[in-house]
Formats: structure tokens, C-alpha cells, sequence
């Protein structure tokens, strides 16, 4: 028996990278999958996979980004298995570019897979969760979102993706508070691992000398995903970063410094005030940049 045993999972863009480790991963731990990806050919291998290892799964290449495909999805998984109770929405793309030379097609490329990627789906999810409660079930619904380091710090260069996966994080706790009330529970996953998206850059295309533990490999990522995605989990609305065997925790936006002087501030006022608070506050740099470089290894112990 293993931790998500006879509870049914969907995972988007789960036919390669980190949606293929934790589809097998929910597999291996005794899940019914929904394998979507766009690509039906490689949703169906990993969907095949899983069932060699004694799991039920089936291929589904809907839109998630799309109203309908995310709908037709979720029915997808109660068709199949008579219902749905684990949504692990991993699905992304990339279209890279400076600020000034982002399209409009690029900015909606990116919002559609990732954004409303994760949106539809927990939309229809938590339709079907509703209802079960309201039948006088207990759900025991989990969402597994996925964000990124980039949409948490921001980055150079990604102005649609930091966007999207901001908004990602955001969207899962506000629906952490809202879906409660239906047993459904909801975190956010930032993952660091070796993806198609970022195979070209050194850190991720470096051989790892034989014997050595990869660091990035996906599947190192999935064992968090399969917890979160299990009854055991009983945390909601936090946001975990997983690489390597590196757990960690982010701590929600929050006040720093304040600066109170009991009436109105004059305009000649605010620059020095502001100057001292800036100075004051915890700093945490733009990933991409030579400070975060710095920064981030120090943080990370």
C-alpha cells in the first residue's frame, strides 16, 4: 500500500521532465494517473509506464489552459476512476525575451499555459470537490501549484514568466482559504530541477560525474508532490521550494520596517523616511543578477 493508494491524481504536462517524475512517482505509491500533456504520444508512454508498474492510468492531451480542455479533463479523471482527488498542475512553457522586445503572442503564450493553466483546472476540480462535499462526502481534495524561484525573486529576461508564476503563487494561497471549507487543502511547489526549459543553461547541462547524486534530476522533486498530494498532508496555503535533497519553506510577503509619525507626511518628507526604511529592510536580490548569485547559496544553508 502505498501513500496515495486508491486516490485518483492528475498531473498536467506530465509526459516528460518534472510532470513525468511525478506522475510516476503517484504511480509507483499506488495512484490512478491522468497523464496530460499536449503530446498525446509521450502522455501515453508514461501513462503505459505506470501501469507496467501495477497502477491504473490513462493519456489525456487536453488544454489545460483552455476552459473547455480543463473541464473535459477533470471529467476525464471521474470517468475513469469515479472521481478526482489530487490535482498537480505542472504544465509550462517559456518564451523568453527582454522587456522591450515581448510580444503580445509571447505575453499570452505563457499567461495561457501557466496562469490560466492552473486556474481552469483547480476551477473544475473544485466544482467536483463542492459537490461531493455538499453530498455529505469528505473530499479530502489536494492541489499541488507549481511556481518557480523566478516568480518568487523575479528574473532578467522573463517578464510573462515571473508574472505568471507570481500569480500562481498568490492564486494557491487565496484558494487554500476559500476551498477549505470542502476538505480541500492547497500548497505550491517551487521546484529546482533539470527541465527541457532549461537543459541549455550550464548549471543544468553539466554532466554529473558517475556516482555522484544529480542534484537535479526531476524525480527528486516528486516524493514532496506525492506527500502534498496524499491524505496524510495537513498543511495548506504554503509554498515549498524542493531540489536536490533540499527541502525548504518560503515565508508569505511581509511588513518590514515602519516608520510612524503621527500625521501627515510632506512630500520633502518621504525621501529621507523612505531611504531609512529601504536601508533597514531585508534584502532579497533579482535572481539573474550578480547580488542574488551572491546571496542565494548563503540563504539556502
Amino acid at each position: 500500500m502505498g501513500l496515495v493508494s486508491g486516490r485518483t491524481a492528475i498531473v498536467t504536462g506530465a509526459g516528460r521532465g518534472i510532470g513525468r517524475s511525478h506522475a510516476l512517482a503517484l504511480g509507483a505509491e499506488g495512484a490512478n494517473v491522468v497523464v496530460n500533456d499536449v503530446d498525446l504520444e509521450v502522455a501515453q508512454s508514461v501513462a503505459d509506464e505506470i501501469k507496467a508498474g501495477g497502477s491504473q492510468a490513462i493519456a489525456n492531451n487536453n488544454d489545460c489552459g483552455s476552459w473547455a480542455g480543463a473541464e473535459a479533463m477533470v471529467a476525464s479523471a471521474v470517468d475513469a476512476f469515479g472521481r478526482l482527488d489530487t490535482l498537480v498542475c505542472n504544465a509550462g512553457n517559456l518564451r523568453d525575451r527582454m522587456l522591450v522586445n515581448m510580444s503580445e503572442d509571447d505575453w499570452d503564450a505563457v499567461i495561457h499555459v501557466h496562469l490560466k493553466g492552473h486556474f481552469a483546472p483547480l476551477r473544475h476540480a473544485a466544482a467536483h470537490w463542492r459537490d461531493r462535499s455538499k453530498a455529505g462526502e469528505d473530499p479530502k481534495g489536494r492541489v499541488v501549484f507549481t511556481t518557480s524561484g523566478s516568480g518568487l525573486f523575479g528574473n532578467i529576461g522573463q517578464a510573462s514568466y515571473v508574472s505568471a508564476k507570481a500569480a500562481i503563487a498568490i492564486l494557491g494561497r487565496s484558494a487554500s482559504v476559500e476551498l477549505k471549507r470542502y476538505g480541500v487543502l492547497v500548497n505550491i511547489l517551487a521546484p529546482v530541477a533539470r527541465t527541457r526549459m532549461n537543459e541549455n543553461l550550464p548549471r543544468y547541462s553539466a554532466a554529473v560525474p558517475e556516482g555522484q547524486f544529480d542534484e537535479l534530476d526531476p524525480a527528486n522533486v516528486s516524493p514532496l508532490v506525492v506527500w502534498l498530494g496524499s491524505d496524510d498532508c495537513d498543511v495548506t496555503g504554503e509554498v515549498f521550494e524542493m531540489t536536490g535533497g533540499h527541502l525548504a519553506v518560503f515565508e508569505a510577503w511581509r511588513r518590514g520596517p515602519v516608520l510612524e509619525k503621527g500625521s501627515r507626511f510632506s512630500p520633502s518628507e518621504i525621501g529621507p523616511a523612505a531611504r531609512q526604511l529601504v536601508a533597514e529592510r531585508f534584502f532579497v536580490p533579482v535572481a539573474g543578477t550578480p547580488e542574488f548569485a551572491a546571496w542565494y547559496p548563503t540563504n539556502k544553508k
